[in-house]
């Protein structure tokens, strides 16, 4: 019996997610097929490479050694496809993770170069709040992730996707968008909408308006979503205003549906990084966190 591919990316893909079935989703077959490729596997080098327990896997001393060697065979295959050009030919399946902001600005634009390098690679595609992206990034349930920080944790493969600032918006026959410098009673005077109570962006709204408050300031009163596009909806609606980043309130400015509030304090601008693990991740992950950054940097972050 020979020992082939799918058996070692079972192996692998097992001792990553310590769960058959996790190598299963992962592969996109099932658990019985993965189960019979690491028997196969185990029976053609002779010698147990896993022990399986109430669901639980672990690797036996031979495993941990063969791990990394499997590792090697499939990166080695990746660079034989890179090398001879067939990076069109790629089938594999990434799962990356995003944020809004990403899906509101330059994702389509990163989608199109990836269609084009790898016109057959699949991207399962997760949309959520960074702080939710965090431990699917750590669990494997996600390959790579386009987040901002702050991280608790690092990561061993990263690439800067640039700085985002913040501006206040608000709908155009609110009166505070047209006054001229809007002081912090002004800015009380109407509902702030933010995003979730997790997100840094909450934490520094709430925080820089209570402190007002303790002054004798009106309490502030801010209504929060668990993404942005409500805010965005109920800011053009005249219910709110909004801190917004700037590249998600441009087109919005532009039509006119909302005007930027001078308020002279933002919260600090998001810091994007794409996050993987560099020591387990294919050699495709790596490319398309370059590819994610090339194209973060070309977009505009900025009001004009």
């Amino acid at each position: 019996m020979k020992i082939n591919i799918k058996q070692i990316e079972a192996f692998v893909w097992v001792a990553d997610l310590g769960s058959f079935r996790g190598a299963a989703e992962r592969l996109n077959t099932t658990q019985p097929n993965i189960s019979t490729r690491i028997s196969n596997l185990e029976e053609t080098v002779g010698v147990k490479l896993m022990e399986r327990n109430a669901g639980s896997v672990r690797l036996t001393a031979k495993g941990r050694e063969l791990v990394e060697q499997g590792r090697q065979v499939l990166r080695s295959m990746e660079q034989f496809v890179d090398v001879a050009g067939l990076t069109h030919l790629s089938t594999s399946t990434i799962k990356l993770g995003v944020t809004e902001m990403i899906v509101s600005t330059w994702l389509p634009e990163f989608f199109r170069l990836v269609s084009e390098k790898y016109a057959h690679l699949n991207i399962e595609l997760t949309v959520d709040m960074s702080v939710n992206l965090k431990p699917a990034l750590h669990s494997r349930s996600i390959d790579m992730a386009f987040q901002n920080g702050p991280f608790t944790r690092t990561m061993t493969g990263t690439e800067k996707l640039g700085q985002f600032p913040y501006v206040w918006v608000g709908a155009p026959a609110l009166k505070i968008t047209r006054t001229r410098k809007p002081g912090i009673d002004a800015m009380l005077a109407q509902p702030i909408l933010s995003h979730g109570r997790e997100t840094d962006q909450y934490q520094q709204i709430e925080s820089h308006f209570s402190k007002a408050a303790g002054r004798g300031t009106r309490h502030p009163n801010i209504v929060v979503s668990s993404n942005m596009a409500p805010c965005i909806y109920m800011a053009i609606q005249g219910m709110g205003i909004s801190a917004l980043p700037a590249a998600m309130a441009r087109p919005y400015i532009a039509d006119g549906s909302l005007k930027q509030i001078k308020y002279p304090w933002v919260p600090k601008p998001l810091e994007f990084l794409a996050r993987y693990d560099a020591k387990t991740v294919s050699a495709v992950v790596a490319d398309l966190a370059v590819l994610a950054r090339d194209v973060s940097q070309s977009y505009p972050k900025q009001l004009d």
